[in-house]
């Protein structure tokens, strides 16, 4: 695969990386996040293995698996999954199309499951807010990560939409790596998981051939992922209040606050659900719709299974029945357990501005637990 059309968006090679990672192993904070990740190691043990890599295979097995580990080890309760048999019947690499809870822990999950069970590691599609941070970019284009471009005029986002397309393409029928991409751009910030159209017409304009092909050819595989604990929940919350009465403005580093908040919360259960790939009969259905219902119909198939992926905890639960003022789901949580969850709810709204209002940012915070109960229903 000619990589030199992609080199604005491609991740790193093995020479590239062994190049940002050595500058990144003179980052001041690399003691100190060597001593969580490698907590028996010496101080300097990270910055040695980072000026020492070769390879990106070598930095994603050495480094960023023991670092997800340690975040699965140190804030996870319990991590599961199921449906990995599915990918078994993909032929050749497949585009993962999940849905979008953290910046980063969705994807890298998703690594950890692959890594664990001898599989390869995809290449992840990330936006280009999260390459402000020069750090960050060294790391993660060092990581197998596709830069996927924004805030840019109409025209610009077509030609960008186009060669990202491309890229995507090639990548998965070549056979080189299966990608993982976010169903939406940004993360869902309401509880509530919709697959953007724009990124299925996306998908589909590099295609040569005609649109059950199209599709066909980059073999989609609906992800779920359940947190019980949803990361930067009260930051989510806090950014729709403030959003419902003016434009939401990010600071420089929100973001980076926000890779870090959701690396170091207690997010207690995890599951990751892996959806059957699109069959070739809906793909002929979707075919048969005109101009963008096409679209829509596998917009359909795809939220349907993501929906049925869910995981509900007693989160989930617990803010159905205190959004509904009912006692529907009572079944699935003690008194215990929902005196807890009413103190979590309250801690979390403390740590944000006083002056927002507390009663519609507490509802907001409700509904993004209780929505994925909600869209269960609504199936």
């Amino acid at each position: 695969m000619d990589l030199s059309q992609f080199s604005e968006i491609a991740p790193y090679n093995d020479e590239e990386a062994s190049a940002a990672l050595s500058r990144v192993a003179n980052h001041p904070n690399v003691p100190w996040v060597s001593k969580f990740i490698f907590p028996n190691q010496r101080e300097t043990f990270l910055r040695d293995v980072l000026r020492n890599i070769h390879s990106v295979d070598e930095f994603q097995h050495k480094v960023m698996y023991n670092a997800i580990e340690w975040v699965i080890n140190n804030t996870v309760r319990n991590f599961s999954y199921a449906g990995l048999s599915k990918l078994e019947k993909v032929q050749g690499k497949f585009l993962a199309m999940s849905n979008h809870r953290d910046i980063i822990l969705d994807p890298a999950f998703l690594q950890v499951i692959l890594h664990r069970n001898g599989l390869p590691m995809t290449q992840i599609a990330v936006g280009d807010n999260l390459l402000k941070h020069k750090t960050v970019e060294l790391l993660i284009r060092s990581n197998r990560m596709i830069k996927v471009i924004r805030g840019i005029s109409a025209r610009e986002l077509y030609l960008s939409s186009q060669l990202l397309s491309r890229y995507i393409r090639e990548t998965i029928t070549s056979g080189e790596y299966s990608v993982w991409i976010a169903q939406r751009q940004g993360r869902t910030k309401d509880g509530v998981d919709i697959t953007e159209q724009g990124l299925l017409k996306m998908v589909d304009m590099s295609g040569t051939s005609d649109f059950v092909q199209n599709f066909k050819e980059v073999n989609i595989v609906p992800i779920s992922i359940s947190y019980e604990y949803e990361p930067c929940d009260i930051l989510k919350a806090r950014e729709l209040l403030i959003s419902k009465s003016q434009k939401y403005e990010k600071t420089e580093n929100e973001d980076l606050q926000s890779i870090i908040q959701g690396v170091r919360q207690f997010k207690g259960n995890v599951h990751m659900q892996f959806g059957d790939m699109l069959s070739d009969e809906e793909l002929v259905e979707a075919s048969l719709c005109d101009k963008n219902d096409r679209y829509q119909s596998i917009r359909h198939a795809i939220d349907k299974r993501i929906i049925q992926g869910y995981k509900l905890w007693k989160t989930n639960y617990m803010a159905c029945d205190l959004v509904r003022g009912d006692g529907k789901y009572a079944s699935h949580y003690t008194r215990e357990d929902l005196s807890a969850f009413r103190s979590y709810i309250e801690a979390q709204l403390k740590t944000v501005e006083p002056n927002l209002d507390r009663a519609a940012l507490r509802d907001i915070l409700l509904h993004i637990y209780a929505n994925p109960v909600i869209s269960k229903e609504n199936l």
